[in-house]
């Protein structure tokens, strides 16, 4: 692979967001702990390193350093924040800490010509204590504001730069241009990360991996597993076998939707496999997220190991797995950042199991899956489709996992969803310019009691959370601002119509510092 960009991330929360707005510009990219070595990451062949911000002090023991590697390859280099001040700290400049600390919306000076910068003022967004007093030898001081007398500064000859400012986030409205520039002006990459470029390079990746073999598809009916079975059915034909394990932890008419959904899109009969006992006796007494999903993930690929020896053990499983799941599950020891869960199609997966993976959609965060399910001409009914998570409804059953419950927040759900469409608020292929509406909504019933009063009776019933957000990529979500006379509308169906609910709540967090599922 060539034309690329590098992201040596040090431990900052805005680190997915630079590589969101390079896949934006249509340029490759990929996110590296800063310590990785440097054969793993010159192995993408990068045009050009950018170095994120983080939380230490260049000052402090042990705080993450640039590798080597990085300056004798002679690049261009691109330093944000922490970035900026481990750059100018390694090539002889000072760092000290600020007598003010600069945080929030500032005004950035831009004061001498470069690639990047335009001249002038603009709106930039602040997160630092430290700050550049000189630069080191070769650098040119290019932008100030009121806290920092150098808040941009660049190495002409050599393509070094650094931004005490964050150009990745929305908050600073020239940013994108400017991480734009930075590649294609600077790196001199190609522009050339588009669907059609991301089908084709996966149709030659998925033919050399298989070859005339066959491939199974653990079809799960959101748009990540039908992407990934419509992108590997256009490579490999009748050499796929789509299979649909019936967990029991699925939506209301979840499997006779994706049965019909798969046959009207692809051509293609389901294999229907019932396993609702299987998972119901191995979740029993289990309340630990954690353990959910290992557990189900252990058990989903048993239950496709058996599927395989019952169709002559193919060696090739198709699973719909996606950038945000790869980077969430990222071992604590490989970042500075802490793992936050298991997904379990990456870390919930059993070191013994049989089959070789096959992940098309690995590297695209999930606006470039619905792009190249488009440009697979799958319709908007699927690529619009709500997400849903691969453990299931086990992971919105808060506590215990029983039939009962589940059957409570499947309901639940149901009402929350159906009257989110009746009003047009479902997620659409209008995007989340929505005002008023979500990208992902769903109910969670938590392993709490209330006290409620119906027909002037004492209850002591379960409570439902609901939750709707607006995102782009699903790596950062805030939450969305439903008018409040529905919200009061479902919160009345749901403690009608579901035994068992005398409570709803709605919850307002955003991600960070919350993530979008609860468990």
């Amino acid at each position: 692979m060539s034309n690329t960009i590098a992201i040596l991330d040090f431990g900052s929360q805005y680190s997915q967001l630079i590589a969101r707005r390079i896949r934006e510009a249509h340029v490759y990219c990929e996110l590296f702990p800063w310590n990785t070595p440097a054969e793993e990451v010159l192995v993408i062949q990068p045009k050009g390193f950018i170095l994120s911000g983080g939380p230490a002090s260049v000052y402090e023991p042990g705080s993450p350093r640039i590798h080597p590697y990085v300056f004798r390859s002679r690049l261009p280099v691109l330093g944000i924040c922490y970035g900026m001040q481990v750059l100018t700290h390694q090539l002889g400049g000072t760092v000290s800490i600020s007598a003010e600390r600069e945080y929030g919306a500032a005004q950035l000076e831009s004061i001498a010509p470069n690639p990047i910068l335009p001249l002038g003022s603009q709106r930039v967004w602040m997160s630092h204590g430290d700050r550049i007093e000189s630069p080191p030898p070769g650098f040119t001081i290019l932008g100030r504001s009121d806290n920092s007398p150098i808040a941009a500064m660049g190495d002409l000859t050599r393509g070094y730069f650094g931004l005490q400012f964050h150009p990745e986030v929305k908050h600073t409205p020239g940013g994108t241009q400017i991480l734009r520039s930075f590649v294609i002006d600077v790196c001199q990459v190609e522009p050339t990360w588009t669907p059609e470029s991301i089908i084709t390079e996966n149709i030659t990746r998925i033919r050399q991996q298989v070859g005339q073999e066959p491939v199974i598809s653990a079809v799960s009916g959101g748009v990540d597993s039908s992407v990934a079975t419509a992108l590997v059915h256009k490579a490999v034909g009748d050499q796929l076998i789509p299979v649909f394990v019936d967990t029991g932890l699925l939506r209301q008419g979840e499997v006779r939707h994706v049965q019909r959904a798969m046959q009207r899109e692809l051509g293609l009969e389901l294999i229907l496999v019932d396993a609702k006992d299987q998972f119901f006796k191995a979740l029993d007494g289990i309340v630990d997220p954690e353990q959910k999903r290992r557990l189900i993930g252990e058990l989903f690929i048993r239950t496709f190991e058996e599927q395989a020896r019952r169709l002559g053990s193919p060696r090739f499983l198709v699973q719909g797995t996606i950038y945000p799941d790869v980077v969430e599950s990222s071992a604590p020891d490989r970042a500075q950042v802490s793992s936050i869960k298991t997904h379990h199609n990456v870390g919930g997966l059993p070191p013994d199991m049989k089959f070789e993976l096959v992940e098309p959609l690995r590297y695209l965060f999930k606006d470039e899956v619905r792009a190249v399910g488009k440009e697979l001409g799958l319709a908007e009914e699927i690529i619009w489709r709500q997400p849903f998570p691969g453990p299931g409804l086990a992971i919105r059953c808060l506590g215990e996992v029983t039939p009962t419950r589940l059957e409570r927040l499947r309901a639940a759900d149901a009402i929350l969803t159906s009257e989110l469409d009746a009003a047009g608020l479902l997620y659409t292929s209008h995007g989340p310019e929505q005002i008023h509406g979500s990208a992902q909504a769903f109910a969670v019933l938590l392993p709490v009691r209330s006290v409620g009063v119906m027909g002037d009776q004492r209850t002591y019933q379960e409570v439902i959370a609901l939750r709707a957000v607006t995102s782009d990529d699903f790596m950062t979500a805030d939450w969305a601002r439903l008018p409040y006379p529905l919200l009061a509308y479902i919160a009345n169906r749901i403690v009608n119509e579901v035994e068992g609910i005398n409570r709803v709540v709605y919850d307002i967090t955003s991600k960070p510092p919350a993530t979008i599922e609860w468990e």
